[in-house]
C-alpha cells in the first residue's frame, strides 16, 4: 500500500486529460495518481520532461533509464520501463537483465552502450564523471545526448526516491527485478 493515497477515478477533467496525453489511453500509473493529488509536486515532475523523446535514441533512453532505477533499487519504476518500453528499445532479455545485474563491460553491450552504463555506475556511486569516463562517453555522445544522459540520471533517481520512499505497490503488468 501506497503511503500516500492515489487519486480515485473519476477525475477532475484536466487531471483526465494530463493522464489521457501521458498515458495514450492506458490507465494511470500509481505514481502518477498519487502525484497528481499533489499540485505543486505533479507540476514539477510533468515539468521535468519525463516522457519526451530528447536527444537519445529509445534504446539509449532505456538503457539510462532502467539502470538507474536498478542501481537505487526501484523495482516499480525499472518494472513499468521494461514492461512497456524494453521491447521497441529492442533490449533483449539478456540485456534488461544486466540493466540489474550485469558490469558496466557486459558483452551484451556495443561499446557505445558500455560507457553509457559505466557514466550511469559514476553519476550513481559519485555524482561526477571522470576525465576517462567523461572522455569514454563523448567518443560515442555529443554535448546534447551527455547532457541528457546526466540529467535522465538525476530525474530518475529522484523518481526512484518517490517511489520507494513513499513504497508505491509495483504495477500489476511491469516486470520483476531477476532473481
Amino acid at each position: 500500500m501506497s503511503r500516500l493515497a492515489p487519486l480515485e477515478p473519476p477525475y477532475a477533467p484536466d487531471i483526465q486529460e494530463q493522464f489521457d496525453r501521458i498515458m495514450r489511453g492506458a490507465p494511470p500509473l500509481i505514481l502518477f495518481r498519487v502525484m497528481a493529488g499533489h499540485a505543486r509536486a505533479w507540476e514539477k515532475l510533468r515539468g521535468g520532461s519525463l516522457l519526451d523523446p530528447g536527444p537519445l535514441s529509445l534504446r539509449e533512453r532505456e538503457i539510462v533509464i532502467d539502470r538507474t532505477c536498478a542501481l537505487n533499487g526501484c523495482e516499480y519504476e525499472w518494472g513499468v520501463h521494461v514492461a512497456f518500453f524494453a521491447a521497441a528499445a529492442q533490449l533483449t532479455d539478456e540485456q534488461v537483465r544486466a540493466t540489474v545485474v550485469g558490469p558496466a563491460d557486459a558483452p551484451c553491450w556495443s561499446s557505445a552502450e558500455q560507457a553509457l552504463i559505466a557514466a550511469v555506475d559514476a553519476l550513481h556511486r559519485r555524482a561526477t564523471l571522470s576525465d576517462g569516463e567523461f572522455a569514454a562517453l563523448s567518443a560515442h555522445y555529443d554535448d546534447d545526448q551527455i547532457l541528457e544522459v546526466i540529467m535522465l540520471c538525476g530525474v530518475y533517481r529522484t523518481v526512484s526516491y518517490l517511489a520507494n520512499g513513499l513504497r508505491l505497490p509495483l504495477e500489476e503488468k511491469a516486470a520483476r527485478f531477476p532473481t
